[in-house]
């Protein structure tokens, strides 16, 4: 039986994500007729580019959401982790001890918020809400509110530039950030789709009644999807101030519902128990694209954040009704 409905859902995913990819073939051709700049492979390099930070940090988000929950504090996450690594190299700690620290604090951060999701029985929307708030006071703190610069007058450690290919480098063409962001979406897909985890944060999130009852530690599927999503934010921090070779503690605002979009845009419901990769990755090109051809068309960037809105509010309108046919 429980063969039967996952089969199903496999079943249902599978044509969510090809509507999903009809409409990302549309856009592109779109565009492509729109703009003789669009259509050439510096500019898919660029987009690529554009949208592996935010991959990287939908990629987690597609577990939370799948778990029948939501992650507001992203963008703080992401800020607070960059302004952390790069106080610690300016303050000469060395770039291997900046790295793994502000790692393990982007995972803290995630692993808290879990924790008070399904220890403390609080809403995730108001505990991530919160914590978008704690996240973001904390990399204020540390940074006193100040811009803070990479170079080798501000670090003195003889691997900067070792930490600046991570953002700046290329690997065969390829940006270093974007094989980054690659890695992460093949350990998600693993992760995810492959493994016991990710086949109990679906079950979690689809009915977590039934999945304590088969013996599914429902706690701590939540806490893990929540850890890896503060983790997969603080990765992509780190690769932004190794790109930008400066970051301030407003840094990643709103990232969190780009995120969201993307998922959400990918077919996975925000009611949780269904969710898919490789959607989310369609989802990611769909924003990019749409933001890289807006900008390629002279049309004002304010148009960009109307456009995600609607979108987002399409995407759940559609998986309401695609659900309550179903029923």
């Amino acid at each position: 039986m429980l063969n039967a409905i996952s089969l199903k859902k496999r079943k249902a995913a599978s044509f969510q994500e090809g509507g999903v990819l009809l409409a990302l073939v549309f856009i592109f051709i779109m565009f492509s007729c729109l703009s003789p700049y669009f259509f050439n492979m510096n500019n898919f390099i660029n987009i690529i580019r554009q949208i592996s930070l935010l991959g990287i940090i939908s990629m987690g988000m597609t577990m939370v959401i799948a778990c029948g929950e939501i992650d507001l504090s992203v963008g703080s996450i992401y800020g607070a982790s960059a302004i952390l690594c790069g106080m610690m190299m300016i303050n000469g700690f060395g770039i291997i001890a900046s790295l793994v620290v502000s790692l393990l604090v982007g995972g803290l951060f995630g692993f808290i918020n879990g924790v008070l999701v399904t220890y403390g029985r609080i809403p995730s929307m108001i505990v991530t809400l919160g914590m978008m708030n704690v996240a973001r006071g904390f990399a204020l703190i540390i940074s006193n509110g100040r811009i803070i610069n990479l170079s080798a007058r501000t670090v003195s450690s003889p691997y900067l530039n070792a930490f600046m290919f991570l953002g700046q480098g290329h690997i065969f063409d390829i940006p270093v950030m974007t094989v980054v962001f690659i890695l992460i979406t093949l350990v998600s897909i693993i992760v995810f789709h492959k493994s016991l985890l990710g086949f109990h944060m679906k079950a979690v999130g689809g009915n977590a009644g039934a999945a304590r009852a088969s013996g599914i530690n429902d706690k701590w599927v939540k806490i893990w999807a929540f850890t890896f999503m503060g983790l997969f934010s603080a990765v992509a921090g780190i690769l932004n101030i190794a790109f930008l070779s400066n970051v301030q503690g407003t840094s990643g605002q709103g990232m969190e519902m780009n995120a969201i979009a993307a998922v959400i845009i990918g077919g996975t419901s925000l009611s949780g128990g269904e969710g898919s990769v490789i959607g989310t990755l369609i989802g990611i090109f769909i924003i990019g694209v749409l933001n890289n051809g807006i900008v390629l068309l002279g049309i004002s960037p304010f148009w960009q954040t109307l456009i995600i809105g609607m979108v987002i509010i399409i995407a759940v309108a559609v998986d309401t009704w695609v659900k309550k046919g179903r029923k």
